[in-house]
């Protein structure tokens, strides 16, 4: 069975290693800190083969260079990603790549960066979306527009509801106060931010999150509802995921 190892790195990044025990492989997910990477692989006792990035950002891909010299993994990820780093394989929607037998599905997640994927292994009921999507959230949208953005979520959507999101940053507070100021009628959404704060108090992780829990309580992926398009003022999704991420930015 395949194993995820998670741990916090930089200020509020989260670092992810995916291990296949069968093959012995295993894949860094994303790279904030390539040291640190390096350091919680072999306190593992694991030796990684590959990188998978989300996206190019410096604190996604930025260690790629010290963990492909000390390990010679070879990295898979959007073409963006060569901006900062080489790439052995560039992976883009409807691609897959595999970690020994098990395989993961490549789905277009761009917004937050044009070419943003997101790695969803279906079999273990978990994706990796980076800084596509977080819980009560969703990324900035540095490159990307709003038609773009809302399909990728779409995606996200469209997975199964039990599906566990390993989202890349521990934002999940702040997301909270927005949501609630979003979709103040939204009691799901309230027991939720209760919980949220009782983790954080006690320094309590919040991700991974579970998406049919999202999609009850997370104003991004709700911006097809009619009474969120009635609040926001959109008369179409995307108009009112528009809507909601410019109030976001500005909150």
């Amino acid at each position: 069975m395949i194993q995820i190892h998670q741990f916090p790195c930089l200020s509020d990044n989260y670092g992810y290693l995916l291990h296949d025990p069968a093959s012995g492989e295993t894949a860094a997910i994303d790279t904030p800190d390539g040291a640190e990477y390096l350091r919680q692989a072999q306190a593992k006792g694991w030796r990684i083969t590959q990188i998978w990035n989300t996206h190019w950002h410096p604190d996604h891909a930025g260690g790629n260079k010290a963990i492909v010299e000390a390990t010679g993994a070879q990295v898979s990820g959007p073409q963006e990603v060569a901006k900062i780093a080489p790439l052995d394989r560039v992976v883009t929607g409807g691609d897959t790549v595999a970690l020994g037998s098990v395989t993961a599905q490549v789905i277009d997640v761009g917004g937050h960066t044009l070419g943003h994927v997101a790695y969803h292994l279906p079999e273990a009921g978990i994706a990796f979306v980076g800084d596509s999507v977080f819980a009560l959230g969703c990324g900035r949208m540095f490159e990307g527009t709003p038609d773009q953005f809302w399909a990728s979520l779409s995606r996200i959507k469209a997975l199964p509801g039990d599906t566990l999101l390993y989202c890349a940053h521990e934002y999940t507070t702040s997301n909270a106060k927005f949501a609630l100021h979003a979709d103040p009628d939204n009691q799901a959404l309230a027991e939720y931010a209760a919980e949220i704060a009782d983790k954080r108090s006690r320094d309590e992780w919040t991700v991974p999150t579970r998406l049919d829990r999202e999609l009850a309580t997370n104003p991004f992926l709700r911006a097809d509802i009619p009474e969120m398009q009635a609040r926001w003022g959109g008369t179409s999704p995307v108009d009112t995921f528009a809507a909601l991420r410019a109030g976001k930015d500005s909150f």
